[in-house]
């Protein structure tokens, strides 16, 4: 019976190296994937998927009003799908992970989804929030934070390195924006110090 997997992490734990190496794996065995990518995410260029390591993948983007369900039954139809992945997963909305449940219960594909857990502030993102409700299996990609422990969070970082608090949860950005912390660091990020916030390098470990 074919399942929906959700591979979550924080960022840099090589999501997408995972989906792109799970793709190939079928393609290999003259199998069709579907890869998805969130339309919003064009920092490698528009329908693809890429990781820092040079791999990289056509793309369907999508985009929060599509119907991922509608698409992969479409391209079902024409020439048969036999794994459907999701990059940056926690874009989608409630509607798109229940689709692609569907995709799984009624078109018996399997989905692999992969995603960040929470956004910069700690907090679910919608997409991720009902894949850990709704998904058959779970996994963690783990990385690490720069003291050694074991990153679970994602802190927001100016222009200057300094943690950013507030804005907008979405946010496109690389390791220019973003740096992956433990839990620790991550609440120590957030914390206001005197009249300003200390630069990220000099937190204490």
């Amino acid at each position: 019976m074919a399942k929906l997997y959700f591979y979550y992490s924080t960022m840099n734990a090589g999501k997408s190296t995972i989906l792109l190496q799970s793709s190939y794996n079928y393609r290999e065995r003259g199998m069709r994937t579907l890869v998805f990518g969130p339309e919003i995410d064009d920092r490698f260029g528009k329908a693809k998927v890429s990781s820092r390591i040079g791999l990289s993948s056509d793309a369907i983007p999508f985009k929060s009003s599509d119907n991922l369900f509608r698409i992969t039954q479409r391209q079902h139809d024409a020439s048969i799908v036999h794994c459907v992945l999701v990059d940056e997963a926690q874009f989608l909305t409630k509607a798109q992970v229940r689709q692609l449940g569907d995709i799984a219960d009624r078109l018996s594909i399997p989905v692999l989804a992969y995603g960040l857990r929470t956004d910069f502030q700690g907090n679910l993102f919608e997409g991720s929030q009902y894949l850990l409700a709704w998904a058959d299996n779970l996994s963690e990609i783990k990385t690490i934070c720069h003291c050694g422990r074991k990153a679970t969070m994602v802190l927001r970082i100016d222009s200057e390195g300094r943690p950013v608090r507030d804005g907008e949860q979405i946010q496109i950005g690389g390791n220019d924006r973003y740096v992956t912390v433990c839990r620790r660091h991550f609440y120590e990020g957030l914390i206001e110090r005197s009249s300003e916030q200390l630069p990220f390098d000099d937190l204490g470990t």
